[in-house]
């Protein structure tokens, strides 16, 4: 059946972009519906943070029920949407309801793109979701128990990380730290290898060569070690095979190589899309054809001023979400909209305790190290949703900062103690993890 009237704005995606979005229109007494499966907002640069025990799911997963309670024309509904109807403006639900608005817009987010690698989406770790990190943070902590109860061998804490853009080196740098500090307490024997693969001649591609070169010696001082010029050929439960040959023992391989749109938003009729299956938006950031559909962050493709799409960060995810809500706003006063105009914050990457890249400023201005750690620190949690979690990640970074085995104490705990509160039951999200046995998994 069709539900609600086409006066509200409807929403796909409550990840930084919709949100945004939805908070703007809804500052301003606009009727919004927003509609995800997950009933919270995920902020997407701290997974790592979770994956490896520096910081709680539930303060980088913040519910919708409570960004949105000051904003009584926003309803949010926690549901699968199975199909978006660009032309009419409608969306149907798992149950077989549709429902149209207004306006559509679709900030549906991305999925890993595992670019047809045989076994990569059956047995790799990727890091899209809280869901994924927790995923992970649990399987490791499975996995060092076995290994210090020696029920599985040394090297079953080995790891391959796939992928050297910011996913992957954030990753690799967090896990030397937690392995290198599990070894120092003597709860496990050696700290387990951490093997990072990229295609490319060097890590973070999108950064200066000055940065390249130092997030090359950094995680290779902590312990890492990067394999560049070679890409992953298939993935076993118990290996992974490279291009060249090479055959690596794992039980855990972290997918970082990239990322496409949701496949709800590959499967839209309608909708121009390019790259990654995301969309070709206009500079206006509405679809070609249809003037009341827009798709921002990263389900769109959103063209630079230089021609070339903006990367998917979290800043141009946000950025486009206010914007899109700004543009409903001026059509349905019956101004024109205007085309998005990014404001480039920079970009940063965290590599471990005290080291860090970030270029900022209009020519890029490259710094690393403690003043880089420090900046990233600040950027992230300003990014947070909520005061409690920005206050709960400060928190535990500092935590984690005076104290170096703060992540491996919680890693080794069945029950760790998280930083985390909420006033109410409804402050707490609801994250499902599908968990595989570590014990199981070193045969293909």
């Amino acid at each position: 059946m069709t539900g609600r009237s086409r006066g509200n704005v409807l929403v796909l995606g409550g990840g930084l972009a919709g949100v945004a979005c939805a908070h703007r229109l809804g500052d301003e007494g606009i009727g919004v519906t927003l509609f995800d499966r997950n009933d919270y907002h995920q902020f997407q640069p701290l997974l790592y943070q979770v994956a490896t025990a520096q910081l709680p799911a539930e303060d980088i997963a913040r519910p919708h029920r409570v960004i949105f309670h000051a904003h009584p024309t926003v309803e949010v509904r926690t549901v699968h949407v199975a199909e978006a109807d660009v032309a009419n403006l409608r969306l149907t639900l798992a149950g077989g309801e549709t429902v149209a608005g207004s306006h559509l817009v679709i900030a549906a987010g991305a999925q890993p793109e595992y670019f047809g690698v045989p076994g990569a989406a059956e047995h790799a770790y990727p890091l899209y979701s809280v869901s994924d990190a927790e995923r992970l943070r649990l399987h490791v902590q499975d996995l060092v128990h076995g290994v210090a109860e020696g029920e599985l061998a040394e090297d079953a804490l080995d790891v391959v990380v796939v992928g050297g853009g910011p996913t992957g080196v954030e990753i690799s740098g967090a896990l030397t730290e937690l392995m290198a500090a599990l070894a120092a307490m003597g709860r496990i024997p050696r700290a387990g290898r951490v093997v990072l693969i990229d295609r490319g001649n060097n890590l973070l591609g999108a950064f200066s060569a000055k940065s390249h070169r130092y997030a090359h010696k950094r995680l290779a001082k902590q312990g890492a070690e990067p394999r560049l010029g070679t890409g992953v050929a298939a993935v076993y439960a118990d290996r992974v095979e490279l291009d060249d040959g090479t055959v690596i023992p794992t039980r855990t391989v972290i997918w970082g190589g990239g990322e496409s749109a949701a496949p709800v938003v590959q499967a839209a009729a309608g909708l121009k899309t390019g790259h990654g299956g995301r969309v070709d938006v206009l500079p206006d950031l509405t679809v070609e054809g249809n003037p009341h559909v827009y798709a921002i962050g990263d389900a769109a493709n959103i063209p630079a001023a230089h021609g070339a799409a903006l990367p998917q960060l979290g800043s141009v995810a946000q950025q486009s979400g206010h914007w899109a809500a700004g543009n409903i706003l001026r059509v349905r006063n019956g101004q024109p909209a205007k085309p998005f105009h990014y404001k480039d914050k920079g970009i940063m990457a965290m590599i471990g305790r005290n080291a860090a890249v970030a270029e900022v400023g209009k020519h890029r201005h490259q710094v690393d190290g403690p003043v880089a750690f420090a900046a990233w620190l600040g950027v992230h949690a300003m990014l947070l949703s909520g005061a409690h979690s920005k206050a709960d990640a400060f928190m535990a970074w500092a935590w984690d900062y005076f104290d170096r085995d703060h992540a491996a104490t919680v890693e080794w705990s069945t029950t760790p103690k998280r930083i985390a509160w909420g006033d109410e039951a409804a402050d707490v999200p609801h994250i499902s993890v599908d968990r595989r046995d570590p014990a199981t998994a070193g045969s293909s």
